[in-house]
């Protein structure tokens, strides 16, 4: 007779170690780990939170935060996946030495980063690289759970072959209403052809992918220059930005570790109440506006003719020389990284600040 294994009642604490079960490779240098607890206690977490591994590397532990990919509608195990940089010491000694019954003391799991604290009927889940992991939680979490769906997913990744759950959130995709995917690469993979969308991510992108992103909780995590550019584009769209939540954590390497919650940052975005000067240097005029007003507009209440085409900041056709001064640019690809350092702005999409002198 098979003797049966009586679990504990109650759900996992971080006063028990993580088992590695098992090690899935997903894409180039990511790996997605998962535990189980030893006991056999269920995982309670609210999808998008993360836990902090302790690696014992040489020289001492090293603490390593990491999101927890998995669902909690999917208790019996957890999972973290993971992208080795060039410099990674932790992912590294991951991928190289745990294996599957070796165990890791774990502290967690927490974070604010989660849809079960802002829920809503609709959701933008924008995220680049391992990014994707928070969203993946939640959006199984919703899948699971079997009810409304409306997931506008967005991811970024260098090439098709580096997303990561590609083939899992498009198998979701097809069993359920309303979860709408759009993958953005930076160029294709080699002799495989790409219908989806190649470049940036940018504002003319986020309008084709969901036109309605004014009704929606938006969700994003990605390396900070990438999370900055998504504010950037909604902030300059109009989005409420209290509808707005990104993926900010810190994990000191000192023992402990104590997790500390960081706020969006700040991005010092043009104020409607903060006035601006904009100065015509060939036409010998100025005109005064809001910061929240482009230097196109400016240019017109003062009289001075600059050609536009879009006004969404793609085709390049105000492209003006900036003499002086600061400007708030967000655009879409119209202007290269070298014209702005020889000074060039977009007027249809830069905003002034304080006293700024264009060469027209």
């Amino acid at each position: 007779m098979t003797k049966t294994q009586v679990v504990p009642a109650g759900p996992w604490t971080d006063d028990e170690m993580l088992e590695c079960v098992s090690i899935l490779p997903e894409t180039e240098h990511v790996v997605t780990v998962c535990f189980q607890a030893p006991s056999r206690r269920p995982f309670i977490f609210d999808a998008g939170q993360f836990i902090t591994l302790e690696l014992p590397v040489p020289g001492g532990p090293l603490y390593r935060t990491f999101t927890i990919s998995s669902s909690p509608t999917r208790p019996k195990s957890l999972t973290v996946t993971m992208k080795a940089q060039s410099d990674s010491i932790g992912v590294r000694w991951i991928i190289d030495n745990l294996r599957p019954g070796m165990k890791l003391k774990a502290t967690g799991p927490t974070g604010h980063f989660t849809s079960a604290k802002s829920p809503a009927p609709k959701y933008l889940f924008i995220s680049a690289g391992s990014g994707i992991t928070p969203m993946m939680s939640m959006t199984t979490e919703i899948y699971d759970l079997g009810g409304h769906c409306d997931i506008v997913f967005v991811n970024c990744a260098k090439r098709p072959s580096d997303i990561i759950f590609k083939r899992r959130l498009e198998h979701m995709a097809t069993r359920i209403a309303g979860l709408d995917l759009k993958w953005v690469v930076d160029r294709p993979d080699p002799f495989q052809p790409w219908t989806g969308f190649q470049g940036h991510f940018n504002q003319l992108m986020l309008g084709l992918m969901a036109p309605d992103y004014l009704e929606r909780e938006v969700f994003c995590c990605g390396p900070d220059s990438f999370m900055q550019a998504v504010r950037e584009a909604l902030a300059g769209l109009g989005f409420d930005m209290d509808h707005y939540h990104q993926e900010s954590f810190h994990a000191p390497g000192t023992p402990g570790p104590e997790l500390i919650e960081l706020p969006v940052p700040d991005d010092d975005l043009p104020e409607e109440d903060v006035m601006a000067e904009v100065i015509f240097d060939i036409s010998g005029v100025s005109q005064s506006c809001p910061e929240t007003e482009t230097v196109l507009n400016a240019a017109r209440s003062a009289g001075v003719a600059i050609p536009s085409g879009c006004t969404f900041g793609v085709c390049g056709t105000c492209k003006t020389k900036k003499l002086s001064g600061e400007v708030h640019m967000v655009h879409n690809g119209g202007i290269t990284e070298e014209e702005i350092e020889e000074g060039y702005i977009l007027a249809c999409c830069s905003n002034p600040r304080g006293k700024v002198t264009l060469e027209l």
